[in-house]
């Protein structure tokens, strides 16, 4: 259970990681927000893995905020009745 628990803690960072990132601050500079890619002629916007990335950068700023603001509220109220 030790093992199940750490998982969860992990998987959750990552994704709030994820879904605090900044277009304008952060990914612009580095070429990964959506408004900056142009795919090369002839190319199709989804082969490269930049386009993946960004992709699924987008997805889960998109998908995943409700339920993370859900996710940490109840893994701080686990800390913090139990830890």
């Amino acid at each position: 259970m030790l093992i199940f628990g750490n998982l969860i803690y992990v998987s959750c960072l990552l994704i709030n990681a994820i879904a605090i990132l900044s277009e304008d601050r952060f990914l612009a500079r580095i070429n990964f927000s959506p408004s900056s890619y142009d795919p090369a002629f002839g190319q199709s916007a989804d082969a490269s893995v930049q386009a993946k990335i960004m992709n699924l950068i987008a997805s889960v700023r998109t998908l995943m905020r409700p339920l993370l603001i859900l996710v940490n509220t109840l893994i701080i109220i686990y800390e913090l009745v139990l830890g």
